[in-house]
């Protein structure tokens, strides 16, 4: 199996978000010894904007790219790659101002890329990143689920979905704000979450 963690918080080992994510790969590492774990920290080092510059690297035919285009496109590709090989996916996910980080969305904007991880057909645009399992880490200061005023969820939904990665779990540790008894309930809430997840046939 391979995991790729994709930790988008700029607060780094700081992040309420990296600990639960963490606490989630950690079970399935126990539940498929010899899984390979791979890193990205886009909080540390963020992927570039997608930019005019970066729009006319990638809409210019490979062998017409100047070295400069050719450099800006391998930045995407990386990650790409990454997503492309991965078995499972855990996204650590804390909310800034009722979204999710930019540097999540600009990953997001680095692996959507049309006839690679998605294309379009008659009935419409088709993901193409298939067969992978999803566990989302949410990390709140209040507590938004199930309300209106989060909008990560369905927009995860609908981003993994786009590219084919339908299968997502999503696990909350929301209160984290409200005092030092609600930052502990919400661990205790979300590893209980993570206490009930299937991840032996991940």
């Amino acid at each position: 199996m391979k995991i790729l963690q994709i930790l988008s918080s700029v607060r780094a080992a700081d992040s309420n978000s990296t600990v639960v994510a963490k606490r989630i790969v950690d079970k399935l590492v126990a539940a498929n010894p010899g899984a390979e774990v791979t890193l990205r920290d886009l909080g540390a080092h963020s992927p570039a904007l997608l930019d005019g510059a970066a729009v006319g690297a990638l809409f210019t035919p490979a062998d017409q790219r100047t070295p400069e285009q050719a450099a800006r496109v391998a930045i995407d590709d990386a990650y790409i790659a990454e997503i492309q090989a991965a078995d499972v996916v855990v996204l650590g996910v804390p909310m800034y101002n009722l979204n999710v980080p930019a540097q999540l969305k600009l990953w997001f904007d680095a692996i959507s890329r049309a006839r690679v991880t998605f294309h379009y057909t008659a009935n419409g645009p088709e993901g193409l990143l298939t067969g992978k399992k999803v566990y989302v880490a949410f990390a709140r200061g209040g507590k938004y689920r199930d309300t209106a005023f989060d909008t990560q969820t369905p927009y995860l939904k609908v981003a993994l979905g786009f590219l084919g990665m339908s299968d997502v779990q999503f696990v909350y540790a929301e209160g984290f704000a409200m005092g030092a008894e609600a930052a502990t309930a919400a661990f205790a809430d979300a590893d209980a979450q993570i206490a009930a997840l299937n991840v032996s046939a991940a």
